[in-house]
């Protein structure tokens, strides 16, 4: 039989209080995480930003116990997922490939040629595509296709995004449910999604798919719910002084609480995986401004993290990728997108939209911002916070 690997793609998070420096410098290295118009900026600009925060990030994984489950977890999502293939009668390798902290997706592309992989299915586990997430993994993966001639060997299949699989809806359902049946008024209480934001110059100048797909699986997961709660979606984690996807989750918090809401279960509905934006900010954080703002009952669902029928969602999506044409990984993020912007988009001088777009970016950024922080300890790093 052909050899075939799955490569689970994940963001991954310091293991223990003292990876959080480096982990945090990996992330804002990242050009889809923080865009600038100036490559060489990037890297002195992630170790400022990495330094500035890492005490505060040390102090909030404290809260949660001094690291992150993330890898643990998705580890064990693997085995879970080898075990479903295996009853499904598809024997299969699994490997985890994070992006900014071990196993490095560099160890797991080093491993699964090590294994002779002959078919290989691309899972990002982030149900909603965004270029900040899956897109940036599948550049990295593309660039190391493009760098290694074994690896060209390997047919893979690529899964942009998966948020209306079915087994994952009726599993988001489910966990939905059981904490709406703690309450004595399970109809009455509001479901309020929580996702992961992404500046909002990523869905206007970029074309990023991200806003579009989260709002369809809220729908689509209320769909399935099938009752007849009231509903809220909001954005968490904004970082830097840029506008982001709002609804804001403690703006909204606040104005449920204002307008009386007193009962409240919140879905963590880009997160497929405990880690610190649910066990630390969701927990912790917008909890305690949740009961500041009135309201009395807050409950949390959980991340699907092994659910069975989350499990089931990944094998299926497995299969039917197997059974699917191939496309180019870079063929697939562009795909994803209505604007060619990543590779970064050619310098065009003159009224061009291309010019105000950079214009704009060098003005919100400003050396002028840089130094001025520096200088002060105030400005625009500042106002980054902690993703």
């Amino acid at each position: 039989m052909d050899r075939v690997g799955v490569l689970l793609l994940n963001l991954g998070g310091p293991d223990k209080l003292e990876d959080v420096g480096p982990f945090l410098y990996n992330l804002f290295s990242d050009p889809e995480i923080i865009r600038l118009p100036f490559s060489w900026l990037q890297k002195p600009l992630a170790w400022l930003i990495a330094s500035r925060r890492t005490q505060k990030s040390q102090e909030n994984y404290k809260q949660i116990g001094g690291g992150s489950p993330l890898r643990r977890i998705t580890e064990a999502q693997g085995e879970a997922l080898k075990e479903q293939l295996q009853a499904l009668g598809q024997e299969a390798n699994i490997y985890v490939g994070m992006r900014y902290w071990h196993p490095y997706t560099e160890e797991a592309i080093a491993q699964l040629t090590q294994d002779d992989i002959e078919h290989l299915v691309i899972l990002p586990l982030y149900p909603q595509f965004s270029i900040s997430t899956s897109g940036s993994s599948f550049r990295l993966l593309d660039k190391l296709w493009r760098e290694d001639p074994k690896l060209q060997r390997i047919e893979y299949k690529v899964i942009p995004s998966w948020y209306k699989e079915p087994s994952y809806l009726q599993a988001m359902a489910e966990l939905i449910a059981q904490e709406l049946d703690q309450f004595p008024n399970p109809d009455s209480v509001r479901v309020f999604f929580s996702a992961h934001g992404v500046p909002k110059n990523y869905v206007e100048e970029a074309g990023d798919p991200y806003q579009q797909e989260i709002e369809e699986c809220t729908a689509l997961i209320m769909q399935t719910l099938n009752r007849p709660n009231e509903h809220t979606l909001a954005y968490q984690s904004r970082v830097g002084p840029v506008e982001w996807l709002q609804p804001y989750t403690d703006d909204a918090l606040e104005e449920l609480g204002a307008k009386g809401v007193k009962d409240l279960v919140v879905v963590p509905i880009s997160f497929v995986s405990e880690h610190i934006e649910t066990l630390q900010e969701i927990d912790i954080e917008y909890r305690e401004l949740a009961e500041e703002s009135g309201i009395e009952n807050f409950r949390r669902v959980p991340a699907p993290n092994t659910h069975p029928l989350f499990i089931r969602a990944l094998a299926d999506l497995v299969l039917e990728a197997l059974k699917s044409p191939s496309l180019p990984l870079s063929q697939v993020n562009q795909m994803k997108k209505k604007v060619r912007i990543y590779p970064p988009e050619r310098w065009e001088w003159g009224l061009t939209t291309s010019a105000e777009v950079w214009n704009g970016r060098i003005a919100m950024l400003g050396f002028i911002a840089l130094v001025f922080e520096l200088i002060t300890g105030r400005g625009l790093l500042h106002m980054i916070g902690l993703l």
